[in-house]
């Protein structure tokens, strides 16, 4: 990247989008990284480099911040994630597609000159394989969430084809990390099974105890999202959107894990509609494309994910 590129991450108050800004200005320098959202966020990205409030869906603004700061790729991260949009469709739909839509336009008159966009699992459905669900398989979502997502990745690809757009997409699984609250997926509770183990000593989950699921930790995830992004355009083969693995597992094998750090832990189980959306998502990923193009590689297994996020939160 050009020592005076600027990027733009919208969405930077989000789970994902506060550690994305915190590694990208570690490594980019904290006046190269904007960060934008339509709320105030935490102290350290405020206060870390350039903050702006912004709305995806109003083009005018986000034009302005683009050129007064004259930006070049754009991170965007703003989006209705699977709980959430099940219960405001219609809104999740309008952030979710025209927020991508306002971005992918703007890069196709070059105003900006490559885009990180990020898909889900949730675009697979109930008739996607279980196991080691490979890159091109059956989708058919049948979530808001993965409905909105499965058209994403299509008009990535469009405008990839039809326009030469530079735009990147990795399928986050389930995420997991300490810096941030989770903003309302089905596999938050892998996020808050570790503050209630540490507050209370117990967890009540919303999912039954043998529902494996894809999982990676926080710090794979932006690690993957800056390597796609910073992988040589010839290398990126799939406009539409990578699988990536990390780990999968159930909520029994991760109380396993978190009652060797707290012994007196005990989890109970009290599923909800969230169930219903887990049971058709798959129960582990192929991403062999992902390493085989760029490089992916994931480090964090569920002990070493368990153990990190046990000595974080503690200090916290």
């Amino acid at each position: 990247m050009a020592e005076k590129e600027r990027i733009l991450v919208i969405g930077a108050a989000g789970q994902v989008g506060t550690e994305l800004v915190l590694k990208l200005r570690e490594v980019f320098g904290e006046t190269n990284v904007i960060a934008s959202d339509i709320k105030t966020p935490g102290y350290e990205i405020f206060e870390g480099g350039p903050y702006e409030i912004l709305d995806v869906l109003d083009v005018k603004r986000v034009n302005h911040i683009v050129s007064k700061h004259g930006v070049k790729q754009v991170y965007l991260m703003a989006a209705f994630l699977s709980s959430t949009a099940e219960q405001n469709p219609g809104f999740a739909w309008n952030l979710n597609m025209n927020g991508l839509l306002n971005i992918l336009n703007m890069a196709r008159k070059e105003k900006i000159a490559k885009v990180f966009w990020p898909s889900s699992i949730a675009v697979f459905g109930p008739n996607s394989p279980k196991e080691k669900c490979l890159q091109f398989v059956v989708t058919e979502p049948n979530t808001v969430y993965g409905i909105s997502k499965l058209a994403g990745e299509r008009w990535c690809e469009y405008f990839f084809e039809k326009s030469k757009v530079d735009v990147r997409s990795v399928r986050y699984p389930g995420l997991i990390g300490y810096n941030s609250q989770p903003g309302g997926g089905t596999t938050d509770y892998a996020v808050h099974i570790f503050y209630q183990a540490i507050k209370k000593g117990s967890y009540e989950c919303y999912l039954k105890a043998d529902t494996a699921l894809p999982m990676m930790y926080m710090d794979d995830a932006i690690r993957a999202t800056i390597e796609i992004m910073e992988a040589p355009s010839e290398k990126v083969k799939i406009r539409s959107s990578y699988n990536v693995s990390g780990m999968s597992f159930s909520p029994s094998e991760l109380a396993i894990q978190i009652k060797k750090h707290v012994a007196q832990f005990e989890i109970s189980y009290k599923p909800d509609h969230r169930q219903q959306y887990a049971e058709t998502w798959p129960v582990s990923i192929d991403d062999s494309f992902a390493k085989n193009n760029w490089g992916w590689q994931a480090e964090f297994d569920l002990k070493k994910m368990t153990v990190d996020m046990m000595q974080n939160l503690k200090m916290i």
